[in-house]
């Protein structure tokens, strides 16, 4: 199982963190398999982090496996969402970035991807415009829109698909909106799909 995601999907979430790129394809970045967090468990700050930030997404799961997908089929890859966090050790990211350096450890650590429960495409509605938000302490942080998305969901799996084989399985966490912030021992996380909430987990 693969976790695929993409950054820098959303204009207004570029913008909060300065990004300048013009970008003609989606960034890709990859996250370890040990990084799922699943089953509303807890998420434990890392000891290497005092920055830690959420970044609510649209997650997909692969259902086929495939290869070079065209963009025209390749909503026949992927049949339920859900609402994930793709949590980023910010503090990390910025050192290793103002250094030139690779940042994988500061997105793919362990426990930094929480899944939410997946729901099929015909409850959840057209991939293009899902609503989206995530509630801390019962207050809303962070929504956005798929349709506000750079790349849209068929775009990504293409491009993908183009440098890794798609197998049954694999997730793609397809970029945050603007709203990313930090969290804290305690906050209480919720990620809704519309009205409906798919994900329920703590901070420790």
């Amino acid at each position: 199982m693969k976790i695929i995601a993409v950054g820098m999907n959303y204009a207004a979430h570029n913008k909060e963190l300065h990004h300048s790129l013009e970008l003609s394809e989606p960034a890709i970045f990859m996250k370890s398999d040990s990084a799922l967090l699943k089953d509303g468990k807890p998420f434990f700050i890392p000891d290497f982090s005092s920055e830690v930030h959420y970044e609510t997404e649209i997650v997909v799961r692969i259902d086929r496996l495939g290869k070079n997908i065209a963009e025209r089929f390749a909503h026949r890859y992927y049949q339920e969402v859900t609402v994930g966090i793709d949590f980023t050790a910010r503090d990390l990211q910025r050192e290793l970035r103002g250094r030139g350096l690779p940042w994988e450890i500061s997105k793919a650590f362990d426990h930094s991807a929480a899944i939410g429960t997946f729901i099929p495409l015909e409850q959840a509605g057209d991939v293009n415009r899902l609503p989206f938000h995530l509630d801390i302490n019962g207050s809303e942080v962070q929504a956005g829109n798929t349709s506000e998305m750079l790349f849209p969901v068929d775009k990504i799996i293409a491009y993908v698909s183009r440098f890794f084989t798609l197998k049954m399985g694999d997730l793609i966490y397809t970029g945050t909106p603007a709203g990313v912030g930090p969290v804290k021992i305690g906050d209480h996380l919720e990620g809704y799909l519309g009205e409906r909430k798919l994900l329920d987990f703590y901070v420790r």
